[in-house]
């Protein structure tokens, strides 16, 4: 595997190191919300879901649209939800 592509594979990993992250990402697994329906489905503040969700952004992990004043986010894409799911089969084994 090329250097690069390790180091890159490394700082993904990272970003899942996170459980308020985690529990974002498995939030949208079905659908889109605004901030604050992640903050009051995952009972953390509005402050650190922001913070998590630009964390998000910056790796590609979620992607987001304005709707009025809202901003909606979703999963950039369903690669996402697959790294999350085998991670979790790989635990339960």
């Amino acid at each position: 595997m090329d250097e690069e592509i390790m180091y890159d594979l490394a700082d993904l990993f990272k970003v899942f190191s996170d459980s308020t992250r985690i529990k974002i990402l498995c939030t949208l697994f079905d659908g889109d919300l605004c901030v604050s329906e992640i903050v009051e489905k995952i009972g953390v503040s509005q402050t650190a879901v922001s913070h998590q969700l630009r964390v998000l952004k910056q790796n590609h992990l979620v992607k987001y649209r304005r709707d009025g004043k809202s901003m909606i986010y979703s999963l950039s894409d369903d690669h996402v939800k697959t790294i999350i799911n085998c991670a979790v089969q790989h635990i339960e084994e």
